[in-house]
């Protein structure tokens, strides 16, 4: 079966839907109100900066057209992975010494507070500590080498280099060569963080509204935001709606590309053969350019995900793309039984950075993490939160970066980067 065809309570029947904690709903918005700052979306970015100004006494609102974590942040594949899709040495290559320094200085930041988060609000989502990037070749072996240096000047000092006798006997397979084990890298269930992260929200005084999408936003001060059966007032806007943002703001799609990545979860895996693939529960992620990604989870379940279907179609069968993908990688499971399977979306820019920016003086945007999404966007809630403060240097140190349009609009981005994509996999199978 196709579970994108069977939702569940809202959210599409992945495995995160089926295993999500219990929460008293959020209701649609029916009224005019008004507030300090209102946050269209409830995925991370949305979660992150109402937290973050909930803490700080603001008068928050937070809309969500579906459910809270609709979105790549309820779908992904739950791994903590530090720094941005493009990492430090292209950003000083690229956009100079000092916008590495400023963006450097935060890119170990968003674990850190995704771990606050989960510890003062008490978070029931499975936090496992430890990440492996997984090389498949001596190029990839090499990039690690350089990546762990690179991280050690920006202040990592908890990576180790596994040579191939270490990294199997950290991952079942007879694929690797070799790995960089991030111990302040991890996994957590993703669903249930932003849930949690919700409530918390909820706690603080924070008024939540799902069913309630943002049909349009007046760029005036104060800022008024229309959605179908009520009305919005606030000084403050953020759209937060990343790969899933209708058309409230087309501005903001002709600098993006929704993508879609596929994820299977097995059936309940036996003590000897959870043993024989990850037996200290480190999350992983290959270093191939379509990187594949792969975890247990807390019912013993192997989570595997990988693959890039460009303009977020949703493929007709999830498991045809992942199975081999996952047979290659563990043939000790060959048959095992899949229990679910899904899609979600998110949002690529041409630079691989996240666009950060404003779009009037009291209307800010924040999209694009191109698949470093968990991370990030909990580091974007705190430099929004800033910025609304009167401290925007750390958010304009991004948003100063150049957000350039997709080559050809969303019409034409999609097979360019097919065939980009194509060039990069053939690089990886080569080894070159």
């Amino acid at each position: 079966m196709n579970a994108l065809s069977q939702p569940a309570n809202g959210h599409v029947a992945s495995y995160y839907a089926a295993s999500a904690n219990a929460h008293a709903p959020y209701t649609a918005l029916e009224e005019s109100i008004s507030c300090d700052v209102c946050v269209v979306g409830g995925g991370y970015t949305g979660l992150s900066s109402a937290l973050f100004l909930a803490e700080a006494g603001f008068d928050v609102v937070v809309l969500e057209a579906q459910r809270i974590g609709f979105g790549a942040s309820g779908r992904n594949g739950g791994q903590l992975v530090n720094s941005y899709s493009r990492d430090i040495d292209v950003i000083e290559r690229q956009y100079g010494v000092d916008a590495a320094r400023m963006l450097g200085s935060m890119m170990f930041e968003g674990g850190g507070i995704i771990r606050e988060r989960i510890q003062r609000y008490a978070i029931d989502c499975d936090l496992r500590e430890g990440g492996i990037f997984a090389a498949l070749n001596q190029r990839q072996l090499k990039g690690l080498e350089e990546q762990k240096a690179l991280w050690n000047r920006y202040g990592n000092d908890r990576l180790e280099l596994l040579d191939r006798e270490r990294v199997a006997a950290e991952v079942g397979s007879r694929r690797y060569i070799g790995g960089l084990l991030d111990m302040s890298g991890g996994h957590v269930h993703p669903l249930n963080l932003a849930l949690g992260e919700a409530e918390a929200i909820r706690g603080l005084g924070g008024r939540l509204y799902e069913g309630t999408p943002a049909l349009s936003i007046e760029h005036t001060d104060p800022a008024r935001i229309k959605t179908p059966k009520g009305e919005v007032v606030a000084r403050f806007v953020l759209v937060a709606g990343n790969a899933y943002l209708n058309d409230v703001e087309p501005r903001l799609k002709a600098r993006s590309m929704p993508c879609g990545t596929q994820v299977v979860a097995t059936e309940p895996l036996s003590v000897e053969q959870r043993e024989g693939l990850l037996p200290n529960g480190y999350c992983v992620e290959d270093c191939n350019y379509l990187l594949d990604y792969f975890r247990l989870t807390r019912d013993h379940r192997l989570l595997y995900g990988g693959g890039v279907v460009y303009g977020a179609r949703d493929p007709d069968d999830i498991e045809a793309l992942i199975r081999p993908k996952l047979a290659k990688t563990f043939p000790q499971l060959k048959g095992v039984k899949i229990d679910y399977r899904w899609t979600g979306n998110f949002l690529l820019t041409l630079s691989r950075l996240p666009q950060f920016g404003r779009l009037a003086p009291n209307l800010y945007y924040m999209q694009g993490y191109s698949g470093h999404g968990v991370t990030t966007s909990h580091l974007a809630g705190r430099l929004f939160a800033e910025a609304v403060r009167g401290q925007a240097e750390r958010f304009d140190a991004f948003a100063s970066l150049p957000h350039l349009p997709m080559p050809g609009g969303r019409r034409f981005s999609v097979p360019l980067s097919a065939m980009g994509a194509a060039y990069y996999s053939l690089r990886d199978r080569l080894g070159i």
